[in-house]
């Protein structure tokens, strides 16, 4: 895999460059300052613009010349903001009311389909509503706010348990939705944007907006997998590189700045 003559490294956010939830930790946001240094970067992930601020964008120490050099596509490329004196919106594909009403709609159908119980105890808005995106979470939106590390560990059980509920929830909702993009994403979460918008599609407006061609990209993430919520990238062809979490990927970014 060649690493060192690419223009502009893209990652997952969730599990990739931070836990799940969790904010970036100072040791990779140092990695980050420094990548920035010499390298385009952007960050496709399923989180909400201001989920990405808490989790990534609050914990950079950079100059305002190195946050140009950051590209974030919140929602799953739903959305694109680049830092010019501030993070200004270049695209915003926001649900219409009657749209949000039909995903709403189709996870009430299918949980009443299949008897879903949902857990006990949950944290936090179990469908949410992120305007350019629709999120189901088993366990709730803030599981890991209110339980930090502890939440972390009860989404990454749930997931162990009910992986094939999830996918079976996935497919039922698309089969419900054909006019939508539905994603299994995260340990615990569902996403369901318009057609065609997914993480291939962020990639294309990267090369579009940014005017860098795949080939000089690299994509970095811990779901590449068959099923996984990165593996729409490889519709693209761009090189990448599979990780099992954030020390993974740190390890990758000082092989790159090292160079």
């Amino acid at each position: 895999m060649e690493k060192i003559g690419k223009q502009l490294i893209v990652f997952d956010l969730d599990g990739t460059l931070a836990e799940t939830k969790s904010y970036v930790k100072p040791d990779m946001a140092r990695a980050i300052t420094r990548l920035l240094e010499r390298r385009k970067m952007a960050v496709i992930g399923g989180g909400s613009l201001k989920q990405f601020k808490k989790q990534l964008m609050s914990k950079l120490r950079c100059p305002p010349k190195l946050l140009a050099n950051l590209f974030i596509f919140p929602t799953t490329a739903t959305s694109f903001y680049r830092y010019r004196g501030g993070w200004k919106k270049v695209y915003l594909h926001q649900l219409s009311k009657k749209e949000k009403a039909q995903i709403r709609e189709a996870f009430r159908a299918v949980f009443e389909d299949i008897h879903y119980i949902p857990p006990k105890k949950t944290y936090g808005k179990i469908i949410e509503d992120r305007k350019t995106q629709i999120t189901f979470s088993a366990l709730g939106q803030d599981v890991v706010g209110v339980l930090g590390k502890k939440g972390i560990r009860l989404k990454k059980e749930w997931t162990k348990k009910n992986k094939a509920l999830k996918m079976k929830i996935a497919k039922l909702v698309q089969k419900r939705l054909p006019r939508f993009e539905v994603h299994a994403a995260g340990y615990t979460s569902i996403d369901v944007a318009r057609k065609g918008i997914d993480k291939a599609y962020g990639i294309r407006q990267i090369e579009k907006h940014l005017h860098v061609p795949v080939k000089k990209m690299l994509f970095i993430g811990d779901a590449l997998f068959r099923g996984g919520n990165d593996y729409a990238v490889r519709k693209t062809g761009v090189e990448a590189i599979p990780v099992s979490g954030p020390r993974e990927t740190k390890k990758i970014i000082k092989e790159i700045i090292s160079a």
